[in-house]
């Protein structure tokens, strides 16, 4: 059974840039384009790993991620923040909400999946 990933984003473009990167690969995708939607999505579909923007309508992606670590079904699910967030203390910032991993956009492709591929492991 192939792994599957979350990416929460809402932008359509964005998420046509990883659709067609995770099209390359093993893995199946499933997609949210808000962040209440990938907290239902994250319960109901339980993936193996999530792509978590930041910069989401309805609830941004600190919260979303902070809510899905606080449930103990979900907790061991990794969250990588993929965003455009990039200043100094944003990745840190990202790190304390609970994201396992960090990725500033623009991203590359081949950093993207080695991040992948490294969490699911």
């Amino acid at each position: 059974m192939s792994k599957r990933i979350l990416m929460v984003e809402d932008t359509e473009d964005n998420r046509q840039i990883v659709r067609d990167l995770i099209a390359t690969t093993e893995y199946e995708l499933i997609e949210a384009a808000d962040g209440a939607a990938g907290v239902a999505a994250a319960a109901a579909q339980k993936p193996d790993l999530i792509l978590m923007d930041i910069q989401l309508p309805v609830m941004d992606g600190y919260e979303a991620t902070r809510h899905i670590k606080s449930d103990p079904a979900l907790r061991h699910i990794p969250i990588i923040a993929v965003t455009s967030y990039a200043l100094s203390g944003d990745e840190a910032k990202a790190l304390a909400a609970g994201c396992d991993g960090y990725i500033a956009k623009p991203f590359s492709p081949r950093q993207l999946l080695a991040k992948v591929r490294e969490l699911l492991a």
